[in-house]
């Protein structure tokens, strides 16, 4: 069975951030992990895409590590990206967000998109 992708929007290389730790836990779970940061490089050893649309294999799931009112931003390229799950982490959600999400035809699902695998952010220190 081929690997399940992801794209992780607002990747940091702050080990410290839960968007490196969503990295990590990913790649331990065996995902295809895909970091989206417009400041490109590299992150975790992964290329690093400035835009989930730069992304070079359909995703099976999109999570968001964004403040709102900078993630509402990225819903355009996302909704053009055709992700088969959105996730959208806690403090990345606003009414406004996920109204505009869900006008771009996205299925947000608020939650921890680390814990949804079975793992638990304290794991990654």
């Amino acid at each position: 069975m081929a690997s399940r992708t992801i794209a992780i929007i607002g990747a940091s290389s702050d080990r410290g951030k839960f968007s490196n730790k969503a990295i990590r836990a990913y790649r331990e779970m065996g995902w295809t992990v895909y970091p989206v940061n417009p400041k490109g490089g590299t992150i975790e050893g992964l290329q690093v895409f400035a835009s989930v649309r730069d992304v070079p294999q359909p995703l099976d799931r999109a999570t968001i590590y964004l403040p709102p009112s900078v993630g509402v931003d990225v819903l355009a390229d996302l909704a053009a990206a055709q992700p088969a799950e959105f996730l959208v982490n806690p403090g990345a959600e606003s009414d406004e967000f996920l109204a505009q999400a869900r006008r771009l035809g996205l299925n947000p699902i608020v939650a921890c998109s680390i814990v949804e695998i079975g793992r638990s952010p304290s794991e990654f220190a």
